[in-house]
């Protein structure tokens, strides 16, 4: 008996060390691709680059990496089903779910790659900060989480913020860029902000009507990875056609030769902004699945200075009190958030054990 007692108790140890592991692999990755993807988006546009579908293109197209987890995820029901094991787990209605957020997803991608062409990285993170203002409202809209006063307060930050760095022009331009371009580049920038904002709360939403379809089965990590799997592929597939109609496959060899820092690192550029991306990709829907939408925005968010500091060592970008000023904007932003959402589960934590001893 105490050694039945010992396994059961055993059994939730182990799956919650698992969910720790699972948050912890996400969070790296999205840590990665998020102070990875941007630097060398950037370094590519520095250094002679200026397809901006191409840039997007990389963005996405470090999907084939999920083919391996996902096969084997298939091998392992294989063996255990034999033929009756389904190929794919994600019931067809989330798959053409996955679809359409591929697509918006590829189009969030070209639309960033466009504005990044004009900005500095330091600059564009700070704007794309502004994601979770969106973040926290889409979600509100769409899966139903509830605006707290944090939440307002730090959308409004956040909006002062992309205000400030607006209001001083002049003094954060590339060279080359006009003032016409950078305009351009802000407010794409944030439109890419704006959309992937949307894009998180609407992969929340795809996990729970799989659940639902599922008669209230548990969303599995292998559907997480073949969610995303179908989602950069089509993201790719969009991105594909506007290199085919701009005719960028024909320009990279082109490009190659007159890239600054040679034809072979013009390759590795293109090839780890590929993987880079995709880690963004993989963490920030990870992190959704082993936590909630929220966690994605405020992480995304709270990378945002290790991406300045390392656009100022890297890339020698000029990081001007203007700047400053919008950063500490959004790390204040992002502190009253998550202090309000600290405080809020602490207050359930303590209702919860308050009903626990009245029962």
């Amino acid at each position: 008996m105490d050694v039945e007692a010992r396994k059961d108790a055993a059994a939730p140890a182990r799956g919650k060390a698992m969910h720790r592991l699972l948050v912890a692999l996400n969070v790296g990755m999205l840590a990665l691709g998020a102070i990875g993807g941007p630097l060398l988006s950037r370094l590519y546009f520095s250094k002679g680059g200026h397809r901006q579908w191409l840039s997007a293109w990389l963005e996405t197209g470090g999907w084939p990496l999920l083919i391996v987890p996902v096969a084997a995820s298939y091998a392992a029901r294989r063996a255990r089903d034999g033929r009756a094991a389904p190929v794919l787990l994600t019931p067809p209605r989330v798959l053409l779910a996955a679809v359409a957020l591929g697509v918006a997803t590829g189009v969030d991608d070209f639309i960033y790659a466009y504005g990044l062409a004009y900005l500095p990285v330091s600059t564009s993170a700070i704007l794309i900060s502004t994601q979770l203002a969106f973040t926290v409202l889409f979600a509100f809209l769409v899966v139903r989480q509830r605006l707290s006063a944090a939440s307002v307060n730090a959308m409004a930050l956040l909006t002062v913020g992309a205000v400030v760095l607006g209001l001083h022009v002049s003094s954060d331009r590339p060279p080359g860029v006009t003032r016409g371009q950078y305009w351009l580049g802000f407010v794409l920038t944030l439109g890419a902000a704006a959309l992937y904002g949307l894009v998180l709360p609407l992969v929340e939403l795809a996990y729970r009507r799989a659940a639902a379809a599922g008669g209230g089965r548990a969303v599995t990590y292998a559907l997480v990875m073949e969610m995303q799997l179908v989602m950069g592929f089509f993201a790719t597939a969009f991105c594909t056609v506007g290199m085919v109609v701009n005719k960028d496959f024909q320009a990279i060899p082109r490009e190659a030769k007159h890239f600054e820092l040679g034809e072979g690192r013009y390759y590795t550029v293109l090839v780890f902004a590929a993987v880079m991306w995709q880690f963004f990709f993989l963490g920030a829907v990870g992190v959704i699945f082993c936590v909630h939408t929220l966690l994605a925005g405020i992480l995304i968010a709270v990378f945002i200075p290790v991406t300045e500091v390392a656009a100022v060592i890297f890339l020698h970008e000029k990081f001007s009190s203007e700047k400053g000023v919008a950063l500490v904007l959004s790390l204040w932003g992002l502190a009253s958030y998550s202090y309000g959402e600290w405080s809020e589960a602490r207050a359930k934590k303590r209702e919860a054990a308050a009903e626990a001893q009245a029962s």
